[in-house]
Formats: C-alpha cells, structure tokens, sequence
C-alpha cells in the first residue's frame, strides 16, 4: 500500500512545479525565480525543519549551492574559457572549422555534432564543451551559423556521446558501481556502445537539420549594417601580394575587402594600398595578407607600451566632432601617433557625407570631416587622452585585441586541465579550478576583468538547481516517486516497462540530479525486475540511459547552464528542443533494449 508523502515531499514537489511554471511563463527573470525558490526554501525549512535536523541545517541546504563544488566548476570553466578567447588560442581551430563552414554550412554542423559526440565517448563532455564554446563563439562572429543555432545541438551531441560508454560519465559509473554492489555483473566500458550508436543514428538527423530550425537568431541586432573603414594597407615583405600582380592573387584575397585605385604591375614590399571593409574584415586582411594598418613604428610602440604597463591594447571607434581639430586633416599630417601613442587604423565615413568635394589631399590621403568615424588602436589611457583633447565621441562597443603571446601558454594549461580530468588523475573541479588559478597567475586572464567571464544568470541557476535537487532527495520525494512507479508497472509489456523507468529517472534528473536519479532510479530497477521476473541488466541500463537525457532544462547538466549565457538562451528553448530528442531516444532506446535482450 502506497503511503501518502510527508509534507516536507509534498512541499518539495510543489516547489519544483512552481519554478517549472514560472521558467516557463518568462514573465520573471530566471535570475529572480531561482532566488526566489532558494528563499523559500530556506524560509520554509528554518520554520519547518527537516526531520531530525535543526532549522540552521535548512539554511546550509538552501544557501549550499552558492558554496557546492559544481557551481565553482562551472565558474572555473568559463574563466578558462575566457582565457582561450582573449589569447587567441582558438584561432587557428576557428579558421579550419571556418573553411567548412563556408563550403557548406550544413556539412559544418554536421562535422562538428560527430566530433563532439565522439570525443564525448572517451572523455568528459564537459572539458568538451568548453573547448568548443569559444571556437563556435569565433565562427559566429566570422558569419557562420550563429551560436543560439550551433550550441544546442552541439551539448546534444556530446552528451549523447557519454551515454555511449561506462567512462563517458560519472553517473555511468555511479549507477554501475550501485548495481555491482546489488548484484549484477559489471557492464564491460562498450557492453552497450552498439545499443546508443543505433540510437544516435536515428537522432542525429533531429540534432543536424531540426534543431538549429526550432532556435531563435539570438543574435544582437545592430540598427545598421558594419561600418565600413578606409585606410592604407602596407605591404609586409612576406606578403604573398609582394612582386604579384592583384589580378594574378584575386581569388586569394580574403572575403569583404575592396581595392581601390588597383596598382598597376607588381607590388613591391612597404606598398601602400588602398582597401577598405569591415573591422573585422581588416583584421583578417592582416593576418592573410600580412600586412600592417599602420607605421610599424607605431604599432611597436603600442605594444611596448602595453607590455610594460601590464595593459591590454583596445581598438574603439570614435566620432570626430564639429571642434576637432582634425577636420581637414590627413592622417599623416595629423601628428596623432606623436602626440598621444595611438594608431588610427581606419576612416569610415557616412553615407550622408559621401560625395562631398575634396576629400582627398594632393597625396591621395582621405581629408577628415565633420561625423567620419575613426577606428583608433592604442591603450585606454591613450585612447582616453586622444579623444578628450582633440574632441572625439568615443563610441560603444570597444574591442580588446587578442594578447597573442600568452596564446600557447593558455592553450596549454586548458589542455592539461583536459587531460588530467579526461584520464582521472583530478576530479574535473579540481582541474578546472586549477587551471583557473593558473590562468590568472601566468595573466591570461585579468583579475578585474574576470566579471566578463562569468554569467550571474548562470551563477543564481545552478545555486537554485543545487538547492532543489537536495532538497527533493532529503524530503523524501524522489523516494516516493519511484515507489509510484514501481506499482503501476505490474501489467506492462517488457518495452513499455523500460520505456516508463527510462521516462521517470529523465523527469527526475531534469529538475533533481543525475547523480540523484542514479541513486534513487537503480535500486528501484532492481525491485521492478525481482517483482516481473525480468533480468535486471536492461533495466539497469534504462535507469543509466535515462540518467543521460538531460535536455530538457538547464538545471539538468551542467553543460546546459554553460551554454545558456554565450547561446543566449531561454528556459523555454531548452523545453521546445529538448523535449522532442527526449522522446525520440526513449523510444528507439526502449525498442532496441527489448531486442538486444530477447525480451
């Protein structure tokens, strides 16, 4: 006879359901409701306390999130994430994933979905993601898929790939180990590897070509298209375009630069050539073309400079306004680069000003007016000083340049932090946090700059999901839900048996934990099977399948709270793509179960 659940489950469940709904409707922000639910908790439990436990125990566990080694994880990740975006790390990874993505972008998806779920196999798919995130981040910002469209399906992917082994997890292993010590045999690393690859098969045409459709463009919008800068672009002497002509190099030139006034015949080393385009297409044409925006002089000097001032070198926008002293003056006779250490990289002018007279000085140099933009290199107190004293507008959106050589050196410590929670040497907290400290310790990373790193959202997200999953597995409630279960399965063929385990421990680790779920999930799989006569492998391996589907929420898997702040995304994204690829995995692994068991 089943009982009736304790108040302190009862509670539990309704506030799980209660922040569910809320999540869902979107008319709080995430960030209030997952403070909300810790208040309550905490409130509720300091006046209503757990059985034999004291009411101050209620505020460790409803605070204890804030504190648990998960949070400080994920938290770890993102600051090594971080490192590998402003050393520049990933750009070299970045240009080859970017060659086929412009093939095709759907075979560019589809390339990286396989890679992710196959290195997910064999190593955690946390550090997987993480190495990932940055890279995606750079190829949307090169005009590939956007990050909202390539995240999601990406954690899918490789979380499909730990379910494919006993290592690919730590909750494979935790409710392998549950079942050695109930009595089963140990389930070899690939006993079940055929089973999930079938299933993946049938998946990945969803995760490829469905998914990225079901996902907004979250994208920022700008009220305009990219600015588009002039400016003299010199030669470098390994140039490729040294001693060519531009008609014989034409297909080799990079995407969204203009040449203006070709040169005729060869191009001779420290030649000044006329282009224009975007900011980041100018980038683009250094590095291709290896050239310079600027005097070497200057740029050397810069970079002294920041050096030895421990500074980051920032590219800023800025609008000369009707005081300046600029206006009528070229470039070169502005003396900017004397008097204030800056490098103007670039003049784009609007629309409204093209056309006007006399915009070029005898020496072919563009003439700056009134509302040009200027895109300035140069430290922030330089930067600061130039705009201030000769009356510039500095515009929003700064951008720090990549600190290049420390490239290797934070590559380098997010490989060893990989490689020692790949192979088990640390705990992936341990290792993180260690590469986190490193990062700030070798300046890969800025301390006052840290905050860029982190998402707040995140933070309150995974403290609330820490609190509520606790808070379900001590009430009683998770316990309560599997005795349920266990009862009304007494009639069912052996698929649908499988089917509702397999549903029920996905239920409990999208709003508890799969840690929780294997706890809770594998003992009452082997009551299930003593009570129907069934062999208790498959069951088992339902409740380990079932412990993996984690794509429902994103108080799930960590990796799914990872991915929220770069993606962009909703409470109700995770639910409409999730949601789907959860039902289709519980079907074809419950059909294909049956089958490899002869059940």
């Amino acid at each position: 006879m089943l009982e009736i659940p304790s108040y302190h489950a009862m509670a539990a469940m309704a506030v799980t359901v209660a922040m569910f709904v809320e999540f869902v409707r979107g008319r709080l922000s995430i960030e209030i409701v997952s403070l909300l639910t810790i208040a309550v908790i905490a409130v509720g439990l300091y006046f209503f306390p757990l059985e034999g436990t004291r009411p101050i125990d209620g505020l460790a566990l409803a605070f204890g999130g804030f504190g648990h080694y998960a949070l400080i994880t994920i938290c770890a990740l993102m600051i090594m994430g971080r490192g590998l975006v402003v050393t520049g790390a990933l750009d070299p990874a970045a240009r080859v994933l970017e060659r086929v993505f412009k093939f095709n972008l759907q075979i560019g998806l589809l390339v990286s979905l396989v890679i992710a779920l196959v290195l997910s196999m064999f190593i955690n798919n946390t550090p997987v993601l993480v190495l990932m995130i940055p890279i995606f981040a750079a190829l949307a910002s090169r005009g590939a898929l956007p990050t909202s469209k390539t995240l999601m399906p990406l954690n899918a992917a490789s979380l499909l790939g730990g379910l494919s082994t006993t290592i690919g997890t730590s909750t494979n292993i935790l409710v392998v180990s549950i079942a050695v010590d109930l009595g089963m045999r140990e389930i070899g690393v690939f006993d079940f590897t055929p089973i999930v690859l079938i299933a993946c098969l049938v998946a990945l045409p969803y995760m490829w070509l469905v998914m990225p459709r079901l996902l907004n463009d979250n994208t920022a919008e700008t009220s305009a298209g990219a600015r588009m800068f002039h400016t003299r672009l010199r030669v470098g002497s390994q140039s490729f375009l040294a001693g060519q002509e531009l008609a014989a190099v034409q297909d080799k030139l990079p995407a969204g630069i203009t040449f203006h006034s070709p040169p005729l015949g060869p191009m001779q080393p420290q030649q000044r050539l006329h282009i224009s385009g975007s900011h980041e297409a100018l980038e683009d044409a250094t590095r291709a073309l290896k050239g310079e925006l600027a005097p070497s002089w200057v740029l050397d000097r810069i970079k002294r400079t920041a050096s030895s001032r421990s500074l980051d070198v920032m590219v800023v926008e800025m609008t000369v306004t009707g005081d300046s002293r600029l206006i009528n003056r070229t470039l070169p006779s502005s003396g900017i680069a004397d008097l204030y250490g800056v490098a103007v990289l670039g003049i784009h002018r609007p629309e409204r000003l093209l056309g006007e007279k006399q915009q070029y000085s005898e020496g072919g140099d563009l003439r700056i007016v009134e509302g040009d933009v200027l895109l300035v290199m140069g430290i922030e107190p330089d930067l600061q000083e130039f705009a201030r004293a000769d009356s510039l507008l500095m515009l929003e959106g700064a951008r720090e340049l990549p600190r290049r050589s420390k490239a290797l050196l934070s590559a380098a410590i997010m490989g060893f932090s990989v490689f020692t929670a790949a192979v088990g040497i640390f705990p992936i907290a341990i290792s993180a946090l260690a590469g986190a400290i490193l990062m700030f310790v070798t300046g890969c990373v800025k301390f006052d700059r840290v905050g860029r790193a982190l998402s707040g959202q995140v933070i309150v997200l995974v403290a609330a999901s820490i609190t509520i999953g606790r808070f379900i597995d001590e009430s009683g409630a998770a316990a309560w839900l599997g005795e349920t279960l266990s009862l009304g399965l007494a009639y069912l063929p052996p698929a649908l048996v499988l089917a509702a385990i397999m549903a029920f421990v996905t239920v409990l680790t999208n709003f508890a934990s799969n840690a929780t779920a294997a706890t809770v999930g594998t003992p009452i799989a082997f009551s299930i099977a003593a009570q129907l006569d069934l062999p208790p492998e498959p069951l088992v391996l339902a409740v380990l399948f079932g412990c993996n589907l984690c794509y429902a929420t994103p108080i799930a898997y960590q990796t799914n709270m990872l991915i929220m702040a770069e993606g962009k995304y909703e409470f109700v994204d995770y639910i409409r793509t999730g949601v789907p690829l959860v039902v289709i995995m519980v079907a074809t692994l419950s059909i294909l179960l049956v089958l490899s068991y002869g059940l």
